[in-house]
């Protein structure tokens, strides 16, 4: 399972960082420390997602 979860991590980690990227980027926040703070909040909030999945899957 923990080889499906980082597969799943790959994808899920790179697509939450995006969102908030572009939701940050919406809302004004054009300077660099917000946007790499969104990055970084999708990256770390894309690892129990990936789990959660992975778990859900097998």
């Amino acid at each position: 399972m923990f080889r499906l979860a980082l597969i799943l991590y790959a994808m899920i980690g790179t697509s939450l960082a995006g969102i908030l990227m572009v939701a940050a980027l919406t809302a004004g926040y054009d300077t660099t420390q917000p946007v790499v703070i969104s990055a970084l909040i999708g990256f770390v909030i894309g690892a129990p997602a990936a789990w959660m999945v992975a778990k859900a899957i097998s």
